[in-house]
């Protein structure tokens, strides 16, 4: 039995080098590559051709969620799971509108993530005990009329671009992250504000920690 091929995606070392030890006792698993960031994650997916790839959410230069989006849009066989340290419903929700397979926190079990793996690469899905009785209560509490309006939704673009807004990239250091000219860019920053209704640079940094989309631990400024 060939084993499953899995690339961790995770930006601090000592949590990637110790989901590599833990995951490498089980001979079920095969570590095939490792990612510091979203971006490189999503070409390392490209390249390698992992049956898995185990992703966090707050990465610099493209967090999970725009990486699980991309993923799914270019090698959509590859599975996705969620290992993270915001498991809040709103991130939960984004992951699942991305495509994930499956959604652990990060205090969840050795025996869960192995679980979680397994179940995932037989096709199903898996989200962590926890989430799935908040969405069952939520289910059965719900009442017409109660949800909130959603925004409309941004594209991988604009998320990249938010992503960068809020680590503190000027327009000339996005123009050359993403390969793209600065006018390009200052009409991406334009239609961010307008479909979330922010303004300023402020609101969007806000906006990006309040989604989950970097932590405000490891905002950067860069010119």
């Amino acid at each position: 039995m060939r084993p499953i091929t899995i690339l961790l995606a995770e930006d601090h070392t000592m949590v990637r080098e110790g989901l590599r030890r833990l995951l490498e006792r089980d001979t079920q698993f095969q570590i095939v590559g490792e990612a510091h960031n979203g971006r490189q994650a999503v070409e390392m997916v490209q390249t390698l051709r992992p049956a898995l790839v185990l992703l966090d959410i707050a990465m610099p230069l493209m967090n999970g969620l725009e990486a699980a989006r991309q993923i799914r849009l270019t090698v959509p066989e590859c599975r996705i799971l969620i290992l993270s340290a915001h498991s809040d419903d709103a991130y939960v929700e984004q992951a699942i509108a991305c495509g994930v397979a499956g959604f652990l926190p990060k205090q969840s079990s050795a025996n869960n993530l192995t679980k979680a793996i397994l179940e995932i690469d037989k096709g199903h899905t898996y989200f962590s005990p926890a989430i799935t009785r908040r969405f069952l209560d939520h289910a059965f509490s719900a009442k017409n009329g109660s949800l909130k309006k959603k925004l409309a939704p941004l594209t991988s673009r604009e998320n990249e671009v938010l992503q960068l807004v809020a680590e503190g990239h000027s327009n000339k250091g996005m123009a050359a992250h993403l390969g793209i000219c600065i006018k390009t860019i200052e009409k991406h920053r334009e239609h961010l504000m307008h479909k979330l209704d922010i303004h300023d640079t402020a609101g969007l940094t806000r906006h990006a920690i309040s989604a989950g989309i970097i932590e405000n631990s490891v905002q950067l400024t860069i010119v």
